[in-house]
């Protein structure tokens, strides 16, 4: 029924703009509406600050269904979960109040930004520091590839509090789009998934509350693995739901060219590309939901199962016609995207 609800949201409210939002490079702000309206754009969010408190197959599959129809669209659910599970995971019960709330009631959207320009595998090298002053910290620093920069509200910011501890010297804070000192990059220009900006986020003597660290000093670098543990699996997903409409597409077009007097669907060789087709496809559907499920329960060996579905998108020998008007193939290269980390 979830699955069945999303498409026909997606189908009706995001579909008619995707080849537009790609073409454009805009944000979907169409799709942004429509996600909030049907309380979809952030379903991870618990009912106790105010969320629809899906589980983790459950915003796997709307993520997932949502980018059937458009790549760029997707990240507004995937991002808003990979922004916001540090204050989730390790919050104080103020933070949570305080952010989860607006997030959930749609007033407001979550970036994570942990990557740099010299720190991206590497993340514990970062340079970003914060620096204690009184009851505030002093953020300065610049984070790069960061997903829907300059959209969304909230930031989840990963700084150096400890220069002689590397990892276990990083902290997590909560920044506003708001803070005096923050301002973003001019747009990436990518291949694809164009519709959801990626810039650079810069902070110049941001200076914010104590309260907005979160969990203990010195904890940043660890909650930043656990949340990237459990939204790998959300990057997966998309990665289906572009597959998927990919071969939704490409089942109809064969259906409909035509050649010797025969639709090109009835040619052997064609039927075995789309069977390839759509058992990569399962198997990799297979591989997520068994992640989110590992997700839900924080098995032992999520951090594994997580990064295997994500880097396992659907390949295929196929490749799709071009300049279509109403699919997630108007959008669906690369089928992966930064993730923002």
């Amino acid at each position: 029924m979830l699955r069945e609800s999303v498409r026909a949201l997606a189908e009706a409210k995001i579909v008619p703009f995707a080849a537009a939002v790609d073409e454009e490079g805009r944000f979907p702000q169409e799709a942004l509406d429509a996600l909030v309206a049907n309380d979809l754009h952030a379903v991870h969010v618990p009912e106790t600050y105010g969320g629809a408190g899906a589980d983790a197959l459950a915003t796997v599959i709307v993520i997932e269904e949502v980018a059937r129809a458009c790549g760029s669209s997707s990240l507004i659910p995937a991002v808003n979960k990979l922004g916001s599970l540090p204050v989730i995971l390790s919050g104080s019960e103020e933070l949570k109040h305080r952010y989860l709330a607006p997030l959930a009631r749609g007033e407001a959207m979550f970036s994570y930004a942990l990557s740099e320009p010299d720190a991206g595998s590497d993340a514990a090298g970062m340079k970003t520091r914060a620096v204690r002053d009184g009851d505030f910290w002093v953020l300065n620093g610049v984070k790069r590839w960061i997903t829907n920069a300059g959209v969304s509200e909230y930031y989840t910011v990963m700084a150096v509090t400890d220069p002689d501890k590397r990892s276990k010297g990083i902290s997590a804070f909560v920044v506003e789009k708001s803070d005096e000192g923050v301002s973003f990059g001019a747009p990436e220009k990518k291949l694809g998934i164009k519709g959801s900006p990626t810039r650079e986020v810069y902070l110049d003597n941001v200076r914010i509350p104590a309260s907005r660290m979160i969990g203990a000093e010195g904890t940043g670098f660890a909650t930043a693995m656990k949340t990237l543990d459990h939204t790998r699996i959300t990057i997966a997903a998309q990665a289906i739901g572009i597959a998927q409409g990919a071969l939704d597409y490409a089942k109809g077009y064969v259906k409909e060219r035509k050649q010797f007097g025969k639709p090109i669907a009835d040619f052997q060789g064609v039927q075995f590309m789309l069977a390839d087709m759509a058992m990569k496809l399962e198997a990799a559907r297979q591989l997520t939901y068994a992640a989110a499920a590992k997700s839900e329960r924080v098995d032992s060996d999520l951090t594994f199962f997580g990064a295997a579905a994500s880097a396992s998108p659907p390949t295929s020998p196929w490749r799709s016609p071009p300049t279509p008007s109403s699919s997630s193939a108007a959008t669906a290269t690369p089928a992966t995207t930064p993730s923002s980390a």
